[in-house]
């Protein structure tokens, strides 16, 4: 039996009002990555406050899709998503609907 190792998305507030998104196998560990200085160019010159929320996903590929999808929100937006007035599946895009059987028969 394979088990994956479940990726999250997480997003940290910044001393600067903004909210910075990332992904990671252990969020914990990230953050003190992000605090001390080895984490991301962006917090490095913004110092990072808080986790505001962290979201398990099945696989880094769903985390990535989930990231870019994220960092598409305005720092109004991320707030929303971390404080649960939006859901992470409200930001990502439906999956494509598939024909109904009425579409299939007509030729």
């Amino acid at each position: 039996m394979t088990h994956t190792t479940p990726w999250f998305l997480y997003l940290i507030e910044c001393d600067d009002g903004s909210v910075y998104t990332g992904i990671a196998i252990d969020v914990a560990a990230r953050f003190d990555k992000h605090v001390n200085g080895t984490g991301a160019r962006y917090t490095r010159s913004r110092k990072p406050l808080r986790v505001l929320a962290s979201f398990e996903l099945t696989d880094r590929a769903s985390a990535l899709r989930a990231e870019y999808w994220v960092k598409r929100l305005t720092p109004a937006g991320k707030r929303a998503l971390a404080a649960g007035a939006r859901t992470l599946e409200s930001v990502l895009p439906a999956p494509a609907a598939m024909p109904d059987d009425a579409d299939a028969d007509t030729a």
